[in-house]
């Protein structure tokens, strides 16, 4: 009997573990960080800096495809939206792949792709790349901290020749 009793004991942790290895439903913060992101992009997509700023933290760091930097809510904002109106057919899509939560310091990573095109005198640039958001929940709602885009191609345009610094 005791035998059966550490087979089925052994047993039981065994399947504990592999249940605690899988995650059965994304948890509510990721929910919420998923639709965050979703909210941004469809705001990119209608060339509203104002909604895009709000899942921003007031202190937001960009490290863009090109290595610029830009600290700063209202800075990124002003940067975006001249952007928006000064390129021709410009989209930028953040396409999340990962986001894992650290719910004591209220802080989440979010790993993906992201896409940016917008058409130049010679040609639609089509930029693709991974990107890093680093998220903090600040008085109950989801912001981002900082964000780092990392190119991976660039075609269709000279632009894609201009080596960044």
């Amino acid at each position: 009997m005791t035998l059966i009793r550490c087979f089925l004991l052994l047993s039981f942790i065994s399947f504990l573990s592999y249940c605690k290895s899988i995650q059965i439903s994304p948890s509510y913060d990721e929910k919420a960080i998923r639709n965050a992101r979703l909210a941004s992009n469809a705001a990119i997509g209608s060339k509203d800096t104002n909604t895009i700023a709000q899942y921003w933290a007031d202190d937001y760091h960009l490290v863009s495809s090109r290595n610029s930097e830009i600290a700063g809510r209202v800075k990124n904002r002003h940067n975006f939206a001249t952007e928006l109106y000064t390129k021709k057919d410009v989209l930028y899509v953040r396409s999340s792949q990962k986001i894992e939560v650290f719910a004591p310091w209220n802080m989440a990573a979010e790993t993906g792709t992201w896409t940016g095109q917008w058409r130049e005198p010679d040609g639609m640039v089509q930029l693709k790349g991974s990107y890093l958001a680093k998220w903090h929940k600040i008085n109950g709602e989801w912001k981002i901290r900082a964000e780092i885009f990392v190119p991976l191609s660039c075609t269709g345009s000279s632009f894609c020749d201009k080596k960044p610094f």
